[in-house]
């Protein structure tokens, strides 16, 4: 050793100093359960934890932390809470909570965390998307300018539906709210839009009746169904929309078109304020937390349409709310509303007078309009929502007057085929070149002669008839999405011909 110089005895010290300062520690179970209720624990001990960061309790369950306290953490447990006891060691995990995402989960139906719920063995993930993710920014973004078509006349009319787009469908309960939303998600078979289906706090019997309808019209080859049902905790109903938006935006950003339906909103909000109540954060207006409206601002900002320079895809939202009593002034509907850009608002009172879908056109309403039409829709349909709020109007004050004038009798007649004719059977969405030549033949006084009980018959067979007879006017309509005055002239002449035969 007396050959060495100081130099040399320094550069040993260095390199052992090294040496023990890259050796990695190993994360240990430093935190404590102090109490544990439905679900959510609270922790002592995990001093260096983030919001959001994963854990692990002793017994290999994990879990997320979403309270960060002085001297406590609060978590809510991704799995067999029932299990974990009171002093149950913790560690820290320095992950944030992620999902798999990938083509391999089209036609599979998961849970919140990826897992299978179908039977059908693994699944191949592409990578790992946080469920937690920064909104696209507005220079990343674009105008929703091209129509996501959802098959209903009644919609796709008046309340058009652009990719990427956040359009609320909201009313009481069983008023056709999630058949609005399967309608939608039917049509998109050959529109090349992927779709998710998030079920919140459902029952596991309508949720397989759901993927069953899907399977019957060939629509799960298109569609994801991320469920957490009401035997699941709160924890996992809280995350549900979340993965849902997760998976949604890895399409998105791989420039695909998207779809996603929250089915629904109002059992998420419920969830978050079970989990709040636990954690004892402060409660307002209904008993639910104050950070309620960003919990779903946070979601629905996700959805967006990218411009070219960001890879040009998108992901439309359909989120769902439930009102009691279609009361939509209360704390969850005006939030959701003040969020999203327009509203489908469903009526009790239509819907059990036949009329299905049950839409208010008065208070349903797409705040991006026009712009997600064709102009064959919006040349046939241009006047078609204010008539029908007018002829709602009229209607109402007819009943207490016997003697009206010839203008209103008219457009009474005409406002009650347009009703009729606007009626569409479950599951049987229609294309948009269809949909134009029924409403035009509607809007442009047609059927004001064809008694109201003939408009259904009328409609099927009108449509038969101009498949058989003039599918070369409808693949010219199909191709050039506007109708010309020639055009204009041939239909007018094809339901001409065709009422004289019915």
């Amino acid at each position: 050793m007396s050959n060495l110089t100081a130099s040399d005895l320094i550069d040993s010290l260095k390199k052992k100093i090294q040496k023990y300062s890259e050796a990695q520690v190993e994360a240990s179970f430093i935190g404590k359960v102090v109490k544990i209720a439905d679900g959510v624990v609270s922790i002592s001990g995990l001093k260096d934890i983030a919001y959001n960061e994963m854990v692990e309790f002793e017994n290999g369950v994990q879990g997320l932390a979403i309270n960060l306290e002085e001297n406590t953490i609060g978590a809510i447990v991704l799995g067999e809470y029932l299990e974990i006891k009171e002093g149950f060691k913790v560690r820290g995990l320095k992950k944030l909570l992620s999902v798999g995402v990938g083509e391999g989960l089209i036609g599979r139906v998961v849970d919140p965390l990826g897992n299978p719920e179908d039977g059908k063995g693994a699944i191949k993930f592409k990578k790992y998307n946080p469920l937690e993710k920064i909104a696209p920014g507005v220079v990343a973004r674009q105008s929703v300018n091209t129509p996501l078509q959802t098959g209903l006349k009644a919609i796709d009319a008046m309340i058009p539906i652009g990719r990427g787009q956040r359009e609320l469908i909201i009313g009481d309960r069983a008023v056709g709210k999630t058949s609005i939303a399967i309608d939608t998600i039917i049509n998109q078979k050959n529109e090349n839009v992927i779709c998710i289906y998030v079920a919140i706090g459902q029952k596991a019997s309508r949720i397989a009746q759901i993927v069953a309808t899907l399977e019957k019209y060939q629509a799960m080859s298109h569609t994801i169904i991320v469920t957490a049902n009401a035997a699941d905790s709160a924890a996992l109903q809280y995350l549900a929309p979340y993965a849902g938006c997760a998976i949604g935006e890895y399409f998105m950003d791989e420039g695909k078109d998207a779809l996603i339906v929250y089915d629904d909103l109002s059992k998420h909000a419920w969830a978050y304020r079970q989990i709040s109540i636990i954690l004892k954060r402060p409660s307002g207006r209904e008993a639910y937390p104050g950070d309620i409206f960003y919990l779903h601002s946070k979601l629905l900002e996700r959805s967006c349409r990218l411009n070219k320079e960001h890879g040009g895809g998108s992901l439309t939202a359909l989120p769902i709310i439930e009102t009691q009593a279609g009361d939509i002034s209360a704390y969850i509907p005006t939030n959701v509303i003040s969020i999203t850009d327009g509203q489908i608002f469903l009526e009790s009172d239509l819907f059990y007078a036949g009329i299905r879908p049950a839409i208010n056109v008065g208070i349903s309403v797409s705040r991006v309009g026009g712009s997600a039409q064709i102009k064959a829709t919006k040349q046939v349909a241009g006047t078609l929502r204010l008539d029908l709020a007018q002829y709602r109007n009229l209607a109402a004050f007819a009943q207490f007057s016997s003697d009206l004038d010839a203008v209103t009798k008219k457009q009474i007649e005409r406002g009650s085929r347009m009703v009729e004719l606007l009626k569409q059977k479950l599951n049987s969405p229609m294309p948009v070149v269809e949909q134009i030549v029924v409403i035009f033949a509607g809007t442009a006084g047609f059927l004001d002669d064809i008694p109201i009980g003939k408009i259904s018959e009328f409609e099927t067979r009108y449509l038969e008839y101009m498949k058989l007879e003039h599918a070369k006017l409808l693949k010219t309509i199909e191709k050039e999405q506007k109708l010309s005055d020639e055009t204009i002239e041939k239909l007018k002449k094809a339901i001409t011909e065709f009422k004289k035969t019915f």
